[in-house]
C-alpha cells in the first residue's frame, strides 16, 4: 500500500505519515463540552476522525484513540472570564453539574452511535483528572512559566514567547496581538492580556471546586488535554486533532504547556477539520440557525425541509473534504440522500450479480486502488466517493447484463465494495430488519394513529408521527385510500 500522506497544520504542508512506534500509533481529539445537546458542530470533527481512525486501523496500524469529555473548566469566553459553562446549566435547571454532564454526555454517546462513529479507546473526563492537572501545574510553575496570583495560577505567556514562539500553530505574532489588543486595566489578576489560567479560584458558591496548594478552585480549559494526552499517550504522540475553531487559543496553549514542562510539543503532527456554514452562514443561537443532531434527524428545525437519516449526514459531511468549509442546506442534503440511495443499491446489488465463466475483466482492483489513492491524498473522501460512483456504473452495468464478471473477480469485487463502502468510510444500511416479522404491524399501528390524528385535525401529531418514522427510514406516501410505507 502507498504512503500516507496528511496535512501538518504545524509545518501547513502534506507529511507522510510515519507513527513514532510502529505498528502503534497514538491519536487524540478533542471532544464536547458537555453543557448542551449534540449539534452539527460536533458531527463534523467527530466523523473526520472516525475516517481517520478507520483508515488507519485499515492500513494495519494498532491505534490508541482518546478522546476527552469537557466537564468543568470551559468558560464563558476564551479571556478566563464568566461562569463555567456546566456550572451555569446546572444553576439554571437546578440540577447537580455531574448530572448535567452525564445527560449530554449521553445525548452525545447516542448520537455518535447513529453516526456510526466508532467510540475511543480511551474517553477520559477533565473532572476525572484533577490531580494530574495539579502536578502538570507544579511543574509549570518550577519551570518559571506561570505565577500565582490571588488564588489563581496563570501562564506567562510573555515569558514563554520570549524563550519559545506563542503562536507557530497558528501562525501568529505575541507583538501583533498586543498592538492590536488594549491594555489591562489593572482590575485583572494577570500580568499580561494573554496570560491564561492554569487554575482559577473558586468564587465564594461555585460549585465545581477542588483543594490545591493555591486554595479550592477548578482547572483552566487548555489544562486538562495536555495532561490527558500526556497520561494516557505519552509526552510525545503522533496525531492530536479537532475543529479548527480549537486551533487558537487551545491547541496554541496546549503546545506552550507541553514545552514548558517537556521542552517539545505534545504531538507529531496538528489535524484540523475545517468549519460548518448553513446556508453561508455561521451556525449560531442568535442566528436562528443552530440545529442540533435531533433535530436534524427528525426534521424539526424551521430551517429544515425533511428529516434527514444519520447516514445522510454523514455521506453529506464525507462528499467535502475535511479542510474545507462545509456548508449546509437542504438542496445539498437532498443531493446528499439522493446520491447515497444510490450507493448503497448498488451495493446490495453485488449480491444480484450472476457471474460468468465466459467473462472479461472489468478492472476491479484498478477502482481499488484509485480509492486507496484518494485516502493516502490527506483523506480525500470527495474523490474516494467519485471513484465509488464508477463503481456504482460497472455494478448496474453488471446487474443489467451489459458487462459479464468471472466468480473470482465478483468476489473481489464484493469484498473491495464492502471494505471502502462499510468499513472505511462508515456508511451502513439504515433499514429497519426484524426476524420476529414486527416491523409490519408496528408501522400498521403508527399509521392508524395518524390516520385518526388527521381526522382530528391535529396536524402537529400527525406530522410528527411521519417525520419520526422518516427518521427511522421509513418513508410514507399518502393516498387517495390512506397512507402506504416502505423502508
Amino acid at each position: 500500500m502507498k504512503d500516507l500522506y496528511i496535512y501538518n497544520t504545524l509545518s501547513r504542508s502534506k507529511e507522510r505519515f510515519e507513527p513514532l512506534a510502529p505498528p502503534h500509533v497514538g491519536l487524540y481529539v478533542c471532544g464536547p463540552t458537555v453543557y448542551g445537546y449534540p449539534h452539527l458542530g460536533h458531527a463534523r470533527p467527530a466523523v473526520t476522525f472516525d475516517i481517520l481512525l478507520r483508515y488507519l486501523r485499515e492500513r494495519g496500524y494498532k491505534v490508541r484513540y482518546v478522546r476527552n469529555i469537557t466537564d468543568v473548566g470551559h468558560l464563558e469566553n476564551d479571556a478566563d472570564e464568566g461562569e463555567d459553562k456546566i456550572a451555569r446549566k446546572a444553576a439554571l435547571e437546578q440540577l447537580e453539574p455531574m448530572e448535567v454532564a452525564q445527560y449530554y454526555t449521553n445525548s452525545y454517546h447516542h448520537a455518535m452511535e447513529r453516526l456510526n462513529v466508532l467510540p475511543p479507546s480511551i474517553e477520559p473526563r477533565a473532572s476525572g483528572h484533577i490531580i494530574e492537572q495539579i502536578e502538570l501545574i507544579k511543574q509549570i510553575l518550577a519551570a518559571g512559566y506561570a505565577y500565582e496570583s490571588n488564588g489563581s495560577v496563570y501562564f506567562d505567556v510573555g515569558k514563554y514567547d520570549a524563550a519559545h514562539h506563542y503562536g507557530r500553530l497558528s501562525g501568529r505574532s505575541l507583538e501583533d496581538m498586543r498592538a492590536n489588543t488594549r491594555a489591562l486595566d489593572g482590575q485583572s489578576d494577570k500580568r499580561g492580556a494573554f496570560d491564561f489560567a492554569l487554575w482559577k479560584k473558586a468564587a465564594t458558591g461555585h460549585i465545581m471546586r477542588w483543594p490545591s496548594p493555591w486554595g479550592d478552585g477548578f482547572p483552566g480549559w487548555h489544562l486538562e488535554c495536555s495532561a490527558m494526552s500526556a497520561k494516557y499517550l505519552g509526552e510525545r504522540f503522533d496525531i492530536h486533532g479537532g475543529g479548527l475553531d480549537l486551533l487558537f487559543p487551545h491547541h496554541e496553549c496546549e503546545i506552550a504547556q507541553s514545552t514548558a514542562t517537556c521542552g517539545h510539543d505534545g504531538a507529531h503532527y496538528w489535524m484540523h477539520n475545517n468549519m460548518i456554514t448553513i446556508n453561508g452562514q455561521k451556525m449560531g443561537k442568535s442566528l436562528g440557525n443552530f440545529i442540533t443532531l435531533d433535530e436534524l434527524f427528525t426534521g424539526s428545525h424551521p430551517l429544515l425541509a425533511q428529516a434527514y437519516s444519520p447516514m445522510t449526514v454523514r455521506f453529506f459531511i464525507l462528499q467535502a473534504h475535511y479542510r474545507s468549509t462545509l456548508d449546509f442546506s437542504n438542496e445539498a442534503l437532498q443531493a446528499a440522500e439522493k446520491g447515497l440511495s444510490r450507493l448503497m443499491a448498488a451495493v446490495t446489488a453485488i449480491d444480484k450479480i450472476v457471474p460468468s465463466d465466459a467473462a472479461t475483466p472489468i478492472g476491479a482492483g484498478k477502482l481499488t486502488e484509485r480509492f486507496y489513492t484518494a485516502m493516502n491524498d490527506d483523506l480525500n473522501t470527495p474523490v474516494a466517493i467519485a471513484v465509488l460512483f464508477d463503481l456504482v456504473r460497472t455494478i448496474n452495468q453488471l446487474a443489467e447484463g451489459q458487462l459479464f464478471i468471472s466468480p473470482d473477480e465478483l468476489d473481489e469485487l464484493r469484498r473491495a465494495a464492502h471494505r471502502m463502502v462499510f468499513d472505511i468510510l462508515g456508511l451502513r444500511s439504515e433499514e429497519i430488519v426484524s426476524d420476529s416479522g414486527l416491523v409490519a404491524p408496528l408501522v400498521g399501528m403508527l399509521l392508524e394513529m395518524r390516520t385518526e390524528a388527521k381526522a382530528r385535525k391535529d396536524w402537529a401529531a400527525s406530522d410528527s408521527i411521519r417525520d419520526r418514522l422518516a427518521a427511522l427510514g421509513i418513508t410514507i406516501k399518502d393516498t387517495k385510500d390512506g397512507a402506504e410505507w416502505s423502508l
